[in-house]
């Protein structure tokens, strides 16, 4: 049994949040690492994409960059970040770019999220990158603006449990042009981006929901310090919220819309199924699809 006091610290996670590709959330995060290698920091690139961007690459120089691991799935070979050489080669600080991304199959985590919270428990700090479209709860949302349906998604909590959410933020304008000069996609897929996901208005919606996000996760930071340091202060909760479900194709998105409502309140929440007499005789999949339903409430929260 290993004593308390040789258990390591869990890792800080600091989080570089951005409201749509392209704001220089990896570039802003490098910049970060190299004032830390520069102040004496142990520090390890776990796995950055640098998307052909040269200015990116560059902030890369001086960095130790761990080599990759081989995954073959179905005649091909991916390239996926080594979790257990990092967790070897423990430095005091990883960079992770794309919290969000889906591991290859056979991976132990699904997600690059779970192998980052595997590094914050061996206790090893990590930079990491994120959309705020990738966000569970803000899905339909995202959807409803941009027309385009999110696939690769992030429990809310993973942002909620970081020690430090950074908003690298850009005007709709300013993204627009760097889309024009091409540091974000090549030309003809700039063009086409401009046309669809970039446009103006889509980009001032995703600005401000990723401005919300910081915000609600500064006032959490704020409450938990003043709680700590017993801080006297209006504390009591005037609301709950409860959502009832059925398992129908709307229960996900009533569950996410709570979610945000509830957050922004400060407020607890509730979901719920009203079981009737006869609930147990009907089919064996629409019983299970109640069952995801609250599951997927719990895992948000609720």
């Amino acid at each position: 049994m290993t004593p308390a006091g040789d258990l390591p610290r869990r890792g800080r996670l600091t989080v570089y949040l951005g409201a749509a590709p392209g704001v220089g959330k990896t570039y802003a995060m490098l910049q970060a690492a190299q004032q830390r290698r520069r102040e004496g920091s142990d520090v390890v690139v776990a796995v950055v994409e640098t998307h052909g961007r040269a200015e990116t690459a560059a902030l890369l120089d001086g960095l130790e960059v761990f080599p990759r691991r081989q995954v073959e799935y179905r005649g091909h070979m991916l390239e996926e970040m080594d979790l257990d050489g990092i967790l070897a080669r423990r430095p005091a600080l990883a960079i992770v770019d794309e919290l969000a991304h889906t591991n290859a199959p056979g991976s132990r985590h699904p997600k690059r999220a779970g192998d980052v919270d595997e590094m914050l428990a061996a206790g090893i700090d990590v930079y990491t990158t994120v959309n705020i479209q990738h966000l569970e709860s803000l899905n339909d949302v995202v959807a409803q603006i941009t027309g385009v349906r999110v696939r690769e998604t992030i429990p809310d909590a993973v942002i909620d449990r970081a020690d430090e959410v950074k908003l690298i933020d850009l005007s709709p304008e300013e993204l627009l042009q760097r889309l024009r000069e091409g540091k974000v996609y090549m030309p003809a897929q700039a063009e086409q981006a401009v046309r669809n996901y970039f446009r103006p208005s889509n980009l001032t919606a995703l600005r401000e929901l990723a401005l919300r996000e910081t915000a609600e996760h500064v006032d959490d930071q704020m409450r938990a310090y003043m709680r700590a340091l017993a801080v006297e202060g209006p504390w009591p909760v005037a609301e709950r919220f409860m959502v009832a479900v059925s398992g129908g194709l709307l229960s996900q998105q009533l569950i996410r819309t709570a979610r945000r409502i509830a957050d922004r309140r400060n407020a607890p929440w509730l979901a719920v199924f009203v079981e009737t007499p006869g609930f147990h005789e009907r089919p064996e999949d629409e019983r299970e699809r109640v069952a995801q339903v609250l599951r997927f409430a719990e895992q948000l929260g609720a």
